[in-house]
């Protein structure tokens, strides 16, 4: 369908690769897949990245350029880290989202666009609810259905899974083809907690695919990121 989609979970669950499968396996997928990192966009450069501008509507605006809606007209727009726009913002949006047409900066002619909606934000649900944060006008508009990603140390058993997959892709970048991982280090992997989700999973595989001195991946050879010591201990289950 063209349905809205709201996708939520924490940091590092997967949110951009499911967005991306969700195009891959809509009527849409031979249409583009345009991704808008929200939580990147200043006040100033929001209007300008989302609805585009006209030469001349700015100091910097030196020739026309298009706007992410339009230039996913006819595909998927992928809204990232929608949790973290100002409610000025949202009322923009908001206000795109319902006429279904932006206007550039630097001129009165508004554009119509055609898009599928999937936005994505780490937070809970219970902090899309509050007013004082996010406009529930909106949170209506992006999540006619809603998705969440349930946190890697709610799911153990995709663990190995992705664990073989992410050695065979750095065996083979870093030309280590013969690498495996022990049945060993799987079973440590399914014991850790994980509070970079899969993020982490993949950066603690990567980096024992370069360290290690055989070719089979053991227990010694995984080193847990020290970036994540004090969230594991902090770590919560939110109810998204």
């Amino acid at each position: 369908t063209d349905a809205n989609i709201l996708i939520l979970g924490e940091n590092g669950t997967g949110k951009d690769l499911l967005a991306k499968a969700i195009h891959r396996h809509s009527g849409r997928s031979r249409q583009a897949f345009i991704k808008a990192d929200l939580g990147s966009l200043t006040e100033t450069l929001f209007e300008s990245e989302l609805f585009g501008y006209k030469k001349g509507a700015f100091t910097d605006a030196r020739e026309d350029r298009m706007g992410r809606f339009e230039a996913a007209n006819g595909g998927t727009l992928f809204l990232d880290e929608i949790g973290n726009i100002s409610l000025q913002q949202q009322a923009r949006l908001l206000t795109v989202l319902q006429n279904r047409q932006v206007t550039p900066l630097g001129t009165s002619v508004a554009l119509p666009v055609d898009i599928r909606l999937v936005c994505a934000t780490n937070l809970p649900v219970t902090e899309l609810a509050n007013e004082n944060r996010f406009r529930k006008d909106l949170v209506y508009r992006i999540n006619t259905v809603e998705i969440t990603i349930p946190p890697l140390r709610k799911r153990t058993s995709d663990i190995a899974l992705l664990a073989k997959h992410f050695t065979r892709l750095y065996a083979e970048k870093y030309f280590r083809t013969g690498t495996r991982i022990s049945n060993q280090a799987l079973a440590r992997l399914e014991e850790y907690h994980f509070p970079g989700n899969v993020r982490e999973l993949q950066h603690t595989i990567e980096r024992a695919v370069i360290m290690c001195e055989t070719e089979e991946i053991m227990p010694s050879d995984l080193l847990f990121s020290p970036l994540e010591k004090n969230a594991g201990a902090e770590t919560t289950d939110h109810d998204f």
